[in-house]
């Protein structure tokens, strides 16, 4: 049960989860945005034949057929003009995830997968493709009524490698599509006090929409998300700074992200 296009999409892992339907909801803005498919892609981890059921596959398959018809009446139901395509594949979710990242726009999971329901602890699969695929990954949590209702805006750490201009530009368009302010994460790197501001100017001057603002930590990405509650809605940060992408997706990180109901959006090397 397969429908393939050959141009880009963007990719959500589905997996029965309602971790993985909120990010399909979250992916529908994004595939709109470019005018591309929302790709609802589920993987069946493949068995061990001669130790399984000779009905197990068959009911395999039936699961995995309701969870993407199951997800794909549920975005259709944004009523927004999104074109679903999905996709089955028989092979474990993190290949067939990373397989469709090389043609995707974005790839899309669930913070926490339907055998993950620990709230601290990112599902693997979600971990594992951050750190593999080669389009931006975007990991996302439910934003409860409070976290829309109490001011929010996305953060980006856009100074933490000569990647930084890619970094900026992923996240003034995230912010520009979600209609929220953005806040460039100032580590005190800079020289003078006005010298983050000087390096904004021009991203104001590209999006004049986006409220474009520094945001001061004096500590970590992590500390910053734990120290601003639930206003953090998103964190976006560059494959290449790999100490907090791993701090980020490692046990500590998802507890406080979980808490805060923030999502992350790592921009992969090849964007960058």
């Amino acid at each position: 049960m397969s429908s393939q296009a050959p141009q880009p999409c963007v990719v959500v892992g589905i997996d029965g989860s309602r971790a993985a339907i909120d990010a399909a909801l979250w992916a529908v803005d994004e595939a709109v945005a470019r005018d591309i498919p929302l790709r609802l892609l589920y993987a069946i981890e493949p068995e061990d034949f001669a130790q399984t059921p000779p009905d197990r596959p068959a009911r395999k398959l039936t699961i995995a057929e309701n969870a993407v018809r199951y997800a794909s009446r549920t975005t259709e139901a944004a009523d927004k003009p999104v074109r679903i395509e999905i996709e089955i594949a028989q092979e474990p979710p993190t290949i067939a995830l990373t397989r469709a990242s090389a043609s995707a726009a974005m790839v899309c999971v669930g913070a926490v997968g339907l055998h993950h329901f620990r709230p601290e602890r990112a599902g693997s699969t979600a971990a594992a493709v951050a750190q593999s695929a080669h389009c931006p990954v975007a990991v996302i949590r439910r934003h409860g009524d409070q976290a829309r209702l109490a001011e929010h805006w996305i953060a980006v750490d856009s100074q933490a490698s000569a990647d930084s201009d890619a970094v900026m530009k992923t996240a003034l368009e995230e912010a520009r599509l979600r209609d929220l302010p953005l806040r460039a994460i100032d580590h005190g790197q800079g020289v003078g006090r006005d010298y983050p501001d000087r390096r904004l100017e021009r991203w104001r001057r590209h999006y004049p929409d986006v409220d474009v603002q520094t945001s001061v930590a004096r500590g970590s990405l992590l500390e910053y998300v734990a120290g601003h509650g639930r206003k953090v809605q998103m964190v976006v940060l560059g494959h290449r700074n790999h100490d907090a992408v791993q701090q980020l997706l490692g046990p500590a990180g998802n507890a406080v992200l979980h808490n805060a109901d923030c999502s992350l959006l790592i921009v992969d090397r090849p964007n960058l």
